[in-house]
């Protein structure tokens, strides 16, 4: 199935939903929904990888998420922890670069630091770019943007009439990133909860039922003929409309 899929995108973005209700479903901690959740992350790299997509954006960790229990936030820390160790050698394997966004100053040390050696051990792959938004949320992504092109214009670097929509892009957390052509959201939910707020202007959107931890190759591969059938027109009128 997987290659007969034409006009795949450039850029797959994900908002991982429903790890909790997979969880409470079955009568477990919230913890083992998103255990099972990284092996969906396992998986969707991979196949992505083998597709030939070249970015894959994971929504990981929202700046709204540190308001959840203490409990909770700690065992994800380290959950992330062991899946950047755990998975070096798959994604060196796989030949995948491994990137990250969001404020990251904000997770715990040992977290930085083994991201930081995850990010340095794989930098030399050519394949697939795993992006993981950590500690992320799309206002703080422009906030620190204008604060960053206001210090530029104080110190007289950039003109105000200079700043438009490149001069932006060029200081969102994304700026090497091309903008997701197709979001994909698990577990119905229809809103993008503050997930590259700027950046999905013109992104295909795509919402699934399925949970987070069941969403494997099929569901996929589903999202990715879906997105294959759509007229992306950037606000033109489709060719086929012209009389």
């Amino acid at each position: 199935m997987a290659h007969q899929i034409k006009n795949l995108p450039r850029h797959v973005a994900i908002i991982m939903d429903g790890n909790g209700r997979w969880a409470r479903e079955r009568g477990l901690p919230h913890i083992e929904g998103h255990r099972r959740g990284a092996e969906s992350v396992r998986e969707i790299v991979r196949i992505s990888g083998e597709l030939g997509i070249d970015y894959l954006t994971l929504y990981a960790f929202s700046t709204e998420n540190w308001n959840r229990p203490r409990a909770e936030v700690s065992a994800l820390m380290r959950l992330l922890e062991f899946y950047l160790k755990q998975e070096i050698a798959e994604l060196n394997k796989n030949n995948v670069r491994l990137a990250a966004i969001g404020r990251i100053r904000e997770l715990p040390a040992s977290a930085q630091k083994q991201l930081a050696k995850s990010i340095d051990a794989l930098k030399k792959n050519t394949g697939l770019t795993l992006v993981l938004a950590l500690s992320y949320g799309g206002r703080a992504e422009i906030v620190d943007a204008i604060r960053s092109i206001a210090r530029e214009v104080k110190a007289e670097r950039v003109g105000v009439e200079d700043i438009d929509e490149k001069v932006i892009s060029q200081h969102l957390y994304t700026r090497a990133i091309p903008d997701p052509d197709l979001l994909i959201r698990t577990s119905g939910e229809l809103r993008v909860s503050n997930f590259l707020l700027w950046q999905i202007s013109y992104a295909e959107i795509y919402v699934t039922e399925t949970l987070w931890p069941d969403f494997r190759k099929a569901a996929y591969l589903k999202a990715l003929e879906d997105y294959s059938g759509r007229d992306r027109r950037f606000g033109l009128v489709s060719p086929n409309e012209v009389t």
